[in-house]
């Protein structure tokens, strides 16, 4: 086998490796990934605004209220008028949140951090910037993206 087919298996891997995660999610805790991930930074808190997570997750506030809708709709959380500003609205996580993030199965981006950060600094900037050419090669390099490991529904959110 050469380089490129072995190159393309690699990067078919990490793509069936984030689709079969995203199915085990949903099955288990009825969410996707990218839900997930909302999830987890309003439980940092216990509360966040549209904005602050729009912010830590780099994609647009509309992306983000049909985000919080659908998790809304599920139960998972509650919009509230700010106490203190009465413009602001933060979201809440629910007892039904919490609990869909104690189940839910461990993380596919958080096992990567894990093992990321065990690496050592040169390794580390070496897989970056392998990545980063990889992202060029595809011309994806400026495709907007979410820290999130996801492959669907991010992108069906910022396409409507």
């Amino acid at each position: 086998m050469d380089r490129v087919d072995t190159c393309l298996i690699a990067i078919r891997r990490i793509l069936r490796a984030t689709e079969l995660y995203g199915r085990e999610l949903k099955q288990t805790s009825g969410i996707t990934a990218v839900q997930f991930r909302v999830l987890q930074i309003i439980s940092e808190r216990s509360h966040a605004t549209a904005k602050e997570i729009s912010v830590r997750m780099r994609v647009s506030q509309a992306t983000v209220t049909s985000l919080v809708d659908k998790l809304v709709r599920q139960g998972m959380v509650v919009r509230e008028k700010s106490e203190q500003d009465r413009r602001q609205t933060n979201i809440h996580i629910t007892p039904k949140g919490r609990q869909t993030l104690d189940e839910a199965p461990d993380p596919l981006q958080q096992r990567f951090v894990r093992k990321f950060d065990a690496m050592e600094d040169w390794e580390q900037s070496m897989l970056v910037s392998s990545l980063e050419r990889v992202a060029a090669m595809l011309d994806a390099e400026d495709l907007d993206a979410s820290p999130v490991l996801d492959t669907g529904e991010l992108k069906r959110t910022l396409d409507h």
